[in-house]
């Protein structure tokens, strides 16, 4: 990894755990109260963190070019690591529990981050070998 992608590994990372912690401030009232349903809001995190980090892999592949599979493998377990230490820091003591209760809530969910990643490079290597194997051969039309 060249510099430019560490950099942008760990400035998207960042913007992986904040981006909805930046929207579950508009779930909660001034005095701190969750303002719905438990399971509502954690169904919100999901998807907000499932559609915000997919748009920030799809920014961290636009400058790969190569090793796809590696570079997914290396991004999501950066990604999911920096999501448990700013959770450990930030949103255990915000929650007031134990990191086994955290994890089993919450953090156990981060093992998607590493599953999308490296799925998302599968998915260009194999890009990379079609696209490889049709300019060599042609397309069978």
């Amino acid at each position: 990894m060249n510099k430019s992608i560490i950099f942008r590994n760990i400035w998207l990372g960042l913007l992986s755990w904040f981006i909805p912690f930046a929207i579950s401030f508009f779930c909660y009232n001034q005095h701190g109260e969750l303002m719905m349903e438990y399971s509502l809001f954690k169904s919100l995190m999901m998807v907000s963190g499932s559609l915000s980090g997919s748009f920030l892999l799809y920014q961290f592949f636009k400058i790969v070019d190569s090793n796809f599979v590696l570079n997914g493998l290396i991004v999501g377990l950066s990604w999911m690591a920096i999501n448990l230490v700013l959770d450990s820091f930030v949103l255990i003591p915000l929650m007031k529990v134990t990191f086994a209760k955290y994890f089993s809530s919450i953090g156990l969910g981060y093992i998607s981050i590493p599953a999308i990643s490296i799925s998302m490079g599968y998915l260009l290597n194999n890009k990379l070998k079609i696209n490889s194997y049709e300019n060599k051969y042609g397309t069978a039309s």
